[in-house]
């Protein structure tokens, strides 16, 4: 990812602090430059679509979305591929897609979503530093900022602070290897099933919204700024992305009028991608544009 330079937001930062005499234990993290991710717009148009031929055309009846979904999954280029996919509905609460959700992958930096969500169970914050807290945790899961989520992993005190920060909402560290906070190792791994079960309970979590609001915005910001662009879903999807060379992954929260809100977490290790990865990205943008056009029928 290309680095900026935050003076903006520097500037911002200090005179909050000014003004409330600093952030306690928000006030030690390293105020290094983000890392926004420039990914070149995706014209959906273009993707190569799987038979039938208009994939994104219609609605789709729940019983039907395994086969959507495996369509562009099991597609040649993806023969060597590990998918790892789990799909739930909040209302009703139901399970409508798993496809070994229960395989550790390589999450990339989905793993910040463990950090960010560990923290905001841990750290202190008044009702003045709130905005402070709301910008930082959007420059590690909006904007990925890798600098920025170790310097909050190290706050918390490492990984098994996260592991007793989580235990509580249910996440089983059996689910999970996590190494460092921004998700760079290889080392880290997760199931998408865990993933889902976390995004379940930061919805009542403490730090909920903060939590949901510094995910980046289908076709709107971050790292989905130019994803998802002049679709159905602009605008609807608040998700985490995933890059590494071999590895993509998407995990989030979409808005839905059947089910209130789809929570998903899709993972994807295949090494040795000729095209740098972006097969790999648009095939996993084709699979949550199928959960766009469910349809509880």
């Amino acid at each position: 990812m290309r680095r900026r330079t935050w003076l903006s937001f520097t500037l911002a930062f200090l005179g909050s602090l000014l003004l409330t005499g600093g952030l306690g234990n928000f006030g030690r993290f390293n105020a290094a430059s983000a890392q926004i991710s420039n990914y070149p717009p995706i014209d959906i148009t273009r993707m190569r679509p799987a038979t039938p031929s208009n994939l994104m055309a219609g609605q789709l009846c729940a019983n039907n979305l395994p086969t959507a979904i495996e369509q562009i999954i099991k597609r040649p280029q993806f023969a060597t591929a590990r998918w790892g996919i789990e799909v739930e509905a909040v209302s009703p609460a139901t399970k409508l897609y798993s496809h070994d959700a229960g395989s550790l992958l390589v999450p990339a930096s989905n793993v910040k979503l463990l950090t960010t969500a560990a923290a905001l169970q841990m750290l202190y914050y008044t009702p003045q530093q709130e905005p402070a807290v709301k910008t930082r945790f959007g420059i590690i899961n909006r904007d990925s900022d890798n600098d920025y989520a170790e310097a909050l992993l190290d706050e918390i005190g490492g990984t098994e602070s996260v592991k007793a920060a989580l235990l509580p909402l249910g996440i089983d560290p059996r689910t999970y290897r996590q190494t460092d906070g921004s998700g760079l190792s290889r080392s880290n791994l997760a199931e998408p099933s865990m993933i889902v079960q976390l995004l379940r309970a930061m919805q009542t979590a403490r730090g909920s919204d903060i939590f949901y609001n510094s995910l980046s915005v289908a076709g709107v910001n971050g790292t989905l700024a130019y994803r998802f662009v002049n679709t159905p879903l602009q605008g609807k999807i608040h998700g985490k992305t995933g890059t590494l060379n071999g590895v993509r992954a998407l995990s989030g929260y979409l808005e839905h009028p059947d089910y209130d809100k789809l929570l998903f977490s899709i993972l994807v290790n295949q090494p040795n991608q000729g095209d740098g990865g972006e097969s790999l990205k648009a095939a996993i943008d084709q699979v949550v544009l199928q959960l766009g056009r469910l349809k509880d029928c």
